[in-house]
This record gives structure tokens, C-alpha cells and sequence, in this order.
């Protein structure tokens, strides 16, 4: 997986988090698969189609907070991830 630092696209702009749909019990191996990437200030009710109970693993970047909830709407519990 890149670090929270590395989340900065070749073009320089700011990434937030990167979230992956591919996953492995080897570390060298997660972080793959389809990326969905968050921007900085992003408030997004509702996952994209076909993200539903698709992300298996997560890279925050520095200085971002990243706040997902178990259900759609921003309801049910909450959890927040950062660097």
C-alpha cells in the first residue's frame, strides 16, 4: 500500500484517501484491484455505484480524516480513519 504521504497523483494534486476493492492476507499484495479516490473536503452521502460493501482496504493521507458510516445516508455507526 503507498504511505499516506505518497497520495499525491503525478499532476500534484492533493488526494485525501484512496480506498481499495482488493485485498490479500500477504501485505505486499493489498491495495489493489479498482481504486476510489477521495479528494480533500469531499462529504459524500452515498457511496458510488457499485462500492457498496466493496472496499476492503484504505490509505488516509497527512493532515485528512477520513469518516465512513455502516450504512447509507450517513446513518447507522460511524468510524473515522486518518494517517
Amino acid at each position: 500500500c503507498p504511505t499516506a504521504a505518497d497520495l499525491r497523483p503525478t499532476n500534484g494534486t492533493r488526494v485525501c484517501a484512496q480506498l481499495y476493492a482488493d485485498n490479500s492476507p500477504y501485505y505486499d499484495q493489498c491495495c489493489a484491484g479498482a481504486v476510489l479516490v477521495v479528494p480533500p473536503n469531499s462529504d459524500v452521502p452515498y457511496m458510488p455505484r457499485g462500492w457498496s460493501a466493496r472496499v476492503s482496504s484504505l490509505v488516509v493521507g497527512t493532515r485528512c480524516e477520513l469518516t465512513v458510516w455502516s450504512r447509507k445516508a450517513k446513518k447507522g455507526k460511524s468510524r473515522r480513519f486518518s494517517a
